[in-house]
C-alpha cells in the first residue's frame, strides 16, 4: 500500500552545515495492518511521518502509494490520494467550530455522525460541536478533536503522531479500541502510530524502531519489546517527574 525507497532528509543548520535527519529509509506498510514507529527522542519519528504526509521534503528517495509515485505531490494532493495525519501538537483554527472541522473531513456527516465522532474520542457533543477551534481549547481537547477528524476522513493511510499525548488513561484505552476496530485486518486501510506508550505497542502488527534517522530494528511486539523496554520505562519516569518535553523532530 505505502512504500518508501531509500528515503533521506537533511536540513540546513544556522552554521550552514547540513544535518541528516533520515538516512536511506526502506519501509513497506501493508493494508489491514497496524504499525508502530518508536525509538528515542530526536530519532526522526515525527520527521518520517511529515515526510510521508509531504510536510517535509526529501533529500533523496521515492514514496509510493498503491504503486503510484507520490514523491512530488503536495500535502493537499496526498490528502486527496488518501493520506491523513494527526499532529503531535494539533494546529488551531480560530473562527472555525469543531463541527466545521469535522465536516471538512467528511462533508456528508449529519448531526448523528458528528455526535458519534466526538463521543468516540470521549467528548460530549453538546459541549463541543459549536466550540471555536482556537485558544479556548486545551491541548488534550485539541488532540481528541483532531483524532476524531482523522477517523472521520476514512483515509487509506492514517498517521497518528503520539495519539496518547495529553489525554487520560480512559481515553487512551478507548482510542486503542477504535483504532483496532477501524484498521486491524481491514483490507482497505492501514494505520501508522508514532508512540512510546506501552499500552499501544502490543496492538500493532509490527513495531519499527527508529534511532538517529535509521531503522534500528523491526518486528513483532514479542520480538521488539525486550529490546526497548528499559528506554521506554525510563522515558515514562522522566515524563512523570516533568523532566521531559515533547519531541520536536
Amino acid at each position: 500500500m505505502l512504500r518508501l525507497e531509500q528515503v533521506s532528509m537533511s536540513v540546513n543548520q544556522n552554521n550552514g552545515d547540513n544535518k541528516e535527519i533520515l538516512h536511506n529509509i526502506d519501509l513497506e506498510f501493508d493494508a489491514g495492518k497496524l504499525y508502530a514507529i518508536t525509538g528515542p527522542n530526536g530519532g526522526g519519528k515525527t520527521s518520517l511521518a511529515k515526510v510521508i504526509m509531504g510536510i517535509y521534503g526529501l533529500s533523496s528517495g521515492r514514496i509510493y502509494l498503491n504503486d503510484e509515485d507520490i514523491t512530488d505531490l503536495t500535502v493537499t494532493e496526498r490528502a486527496r490520494k488518501g493520506i491523513a495525519y494527526a499532529f503531535q501538537q494539533p494546529p488551531r483554527f480560530k473562527g472555525l467550530t469543531v463541527s466545521d472541522l469535522l465536516k471538512i473531513a467528511d462533508s456528508e456527516l449529519d448531526i448523528i455522525g458528528l455526535r458519534k465522532s466526538l463521543r468516540d474520542v470521549g467528548l460530549c457533543p453538546e459541549d463541543y460541536l459549536d466550540r471555536d477551534v482556537g485558544p479556548g481549547l486545551s491541548g488534550g481537547e485539541m488532540k481528541r478533536i483532531e483524532i476524531s477528524q482523522v477517523l472521520a476522513r476514512r483515509a487509506t493511510v492514517s498517521i497518528f503522531d503520539e495519539p496518547e499525548a495529553g489525554v487520560d488513561l480512559w481515553t487512551i484505552q478507548r482510542l486503542i479500541g477504535i483504532i483496532v476496530n477501524r484498521y486491524k485486518d481491514n483490507p482497505k486501510n492501514t494505520a501508522i502510530i508514532i508512540t512510546h506508550n506501552e499500552n499501544v505497542l502490543p496492538i500493532c502488527d509490527e513495531i519499527i524502531v527508529l534511532e538517529e534517522g535509521r531503522i534500528r530494528s523491526r518486528g513483532t511486539y514479542e520480538e521488539i519489546w525486550p529490546l526497548i523496554r528499559d528506554e521506554i520505562e525510563c522515558k515514562r519516569r522522566l515524563e512523570c517527574r516533568g523532566e521531559m518535553g515533547y519531541e520536536i523532530q
